[in-house]
């Protein structure tokens, strides 16, 4: 029997989330190929994550530079540097602000030379970004333009016309980018091609034509390859293309260099660093929402299901209750500043104690886990 249409589609669809989930569970982080202006200027995006940049390795008395025509960014070297030149450098972007003082991460470094003394007053996030370099390679000039090139160097191509052939990867659907350019506002079309480990945008053109049309919201298209040809630009960390000519290709297989395998770290436990009200406050207003701040990034999703708010059972039974009244919540969680606000749906009842629990589940952002966590406050008439 012959199945509709409709049908072959869906199965499709369904295959291609089973397969990218499965992707998320099997794969480690990507390494992302990042321009020295991108890692300072998205601080937040690329905190944390494996990364490849190119630049001038200069030498500052105790200070090592990955200089660009555009920016600086130290570099944290356990062992010795080579010699000044222009290098590939692999290693971990790190964000000082959004660590603590004892996070290895930083064991073994002097962060004295970067101007940090951790006994008077630690960086605030976006302050002081650097790299933890793990591996240096002479760069070699591009034979010729690739998205790898552009993502790696887009000064040298800026201006130029060139043509470029990458996976579809719809509008940014995973987060290969930290975000569009300011001149897709002016740009009604707009996506990703990536290929290996590096992406670029695309503005300006619609992606079909003869034998295409590929949907920018949709990751149903997102394993067919087009090739681009237009001109390159590049502003504030991001790069892209003005594009004015696709076709769609066959998928190209270009793997990234391999990877020099380094040492993993153990991902810091986040903590709790204060909440609001605290533990064990009373006459706390009918009103009240409970804000709690981490010491590390959390990553969302994992907030969901394992936040809990109950009144304490023992008050239900001297009351005279069968069972404590529910409380219903929602909450909202700011990355900036790393603050879960929780809310309640109705006013808490007066004279009642309440325990918020962050149950087991909850992880960092590298997936380090939350221990679980309580909070007791009471109400006040």
């Amino acid at each position: 029997m012959r199945l509709p249409r409709h049908v072959h589609r869906f199965g499709l669809i369904i295959g291609l989330f089973a397969a990218a989930a499965s992707a998320v569970v099997a794969q480690a982080p990507a390494r992302r190929v990042a321009t020295v202006a991108a890692l300072k200027q998205f601080a937040a995006f690329y905190h944390g994550k494996p990364v490849l940049v190119r630049g001038e390795l200069k030498l500052a008395g105790d200070r090592t530079n990955l200089v660009t025509a555009e920016d600086t960014i130290p570099l944290l070297v356990q062992e010795g540097t080579p010699n000044e030149g222009t290098y590939d450098v692999r290693g971990e972007a790190l964000d000082i602000g959004r660590l603590t003082p004892g996070d290895p991460r930083l064991g073994g470094m002097d962060l004295t030379r970067l101007g940090i003394d951790p006994a008077e007053r630690w960086p605030s996030q976006g302050q002081v970004v650097v790299v933890r370099a793990t591996r240096f390679d002479k760069a070699e000039p591009p034979r010729a333009p690739s998205i790898r090139a552009i993502a790696l160097d887009p000064q040298r191509y800026e201006g130029q016309r060139v043509t470029v052939a990458g996976e579809f990867r719809g509008r940014n659907l995973y987060g290969d980018l930290p975000q569009a350019p300011a001149d897709a506002a002016e740009s009604r079309w707009e996506f990703v091609i990536r290929s290996a480990d590096a992406a670029i945008w695309v503005l300006g053109k619609r992606p079909r034509g003869r034998g295409f049309e590929f949907d920018v919201n949709s990751r149903i298209d997102t394993r067919r390859w087009l090739e681009v040809a237009g001109i390159v630009r590049h502003a504030r960390g991001l790069a892209w293309m003005q594009a004015d000519e696709l076709r769609e290709v066959e998928p190209q297989r270009e793997a990234a260099p391999p990877e020099q395998p380094t040492a993993a770290l153990p991902p810091v436990p986040p903590e709790v660093l204060f909440s609001a009200p605290a533990d064990g406050e009373t006459d706390v207003p009918i009103e009240a929402r409970v804000r709690i701040q981490f010491s590390r990034d959390i990553e969302p999703d994992t907030l969901k299901g394992r936040l809990r708010a109950s009144y304490l059972g023992g008050e239900s039974v001297e009351r005279g209750e069968p069972q404590a009244p529910v409380i219903e919540t929602s909450f909202k969680y700011d990355p900036g500043v790393r603050v879960v606000e929780i809310a309640f749906a109705r006013p808490l009842e007066r004279f009642r104690t309440i325990r918020v629990e962050l149950l087991d589940g909850i992880t960092g952002t590298d997936g380090a886990p939350l221990k679980a966590w309580t909070l007791t406050f009471s109400v006040g008439g």
